[in-house]
């Protein structure tokens, strides 16, 4: 459904503001550049124990990563497009990803993924960035709920989503089938707007 048939049919429509640079304490969200590919294939493209769990096989060049990137850089001028790059603030490197991968513009809801180098795993660092763009989607687009899911097999995913405030709502039973044939489980994570106004209202009197 195309944004003015929203209006037309009295859905509330989203007001999308694009990739917007973002910060936290220690991390620069912003857009991708081509000129990320050489960090984005060291750091997480190549690495297969990290793709296993994204949609694209790991990379095997840093000409890979580059065409992936050009693809995606053309995408910015659409304002529906939320797809940060992470750079970690200490050396400037691009350390991982988070993006908007679906969206209801009839039912204001959004869903989230996300990845991170290995050698930053444990960190807190994802954390960071999910909670930063929960309070950007919440704030700025107007999303009534953001939910996100993991492997079941992927319990660091899962750590991360419930340290940024998300409940998990349901284990979905061998719904998703891997590049190896096999079905397997997923957890459904989930936060509502007014679930993250009470959770930032409650962290603002410490």
């Amino acid at each position: 459904m195309k944004l003015d048939e929203c209006g037309k049919r009295g859905y509330a429509v989203l007001q999308h503001k694009g990739t917007v640079n973002l910060e936290t304490d220690r991390l620069l969200l912003r857009p991708f550049r081509v000129e990320d590919a050489e960090d984005m294939f060291s750091n997480w493209a190549s690495d297969p124990e990290i793709t296993r769990y994204l949609t694209w096989l790991p990379h095997r060049s840093v000409a890979e990563t580059e065409n992936l990137l050009s693809a995606w850089c053309t995408l910015y001028d659409d304002p529906r497009i939320y797809l940060w790059v992470l750079e970690l603030k200490s050396t400037g490197q691009a350390v991982g990803s988070i993006s908007v991968v679906d969206r209801s513009e009839q039912h204001e809801h959004c869903s989230l993924g996300y990845a991170l180098s290995r050698a930053l795993w444990g960190q807190g660092l994802m954390t960071e960035a999910v909670r930063a763009v929960l309070g950007f989607l919440f704030r700025e687009v107007g999303c009534h709920r953001v939910q996100a899911w993991c492997r079941v097999e992927n319990p660091a995913s899962a750590r991360v989503m419930e340290k940024a405030g998300m409940t998990k709502e349901a284990c979905l039973r061998e719904i998703y089938k891997t590049r190896d044939g096999d079905f397997t489980d997923l957890y459904l994570y989930s936060i509502l707007h007014h679930e993250w106004e009470t959770m930032e209202k409650g962290e603002s009197r410490l």
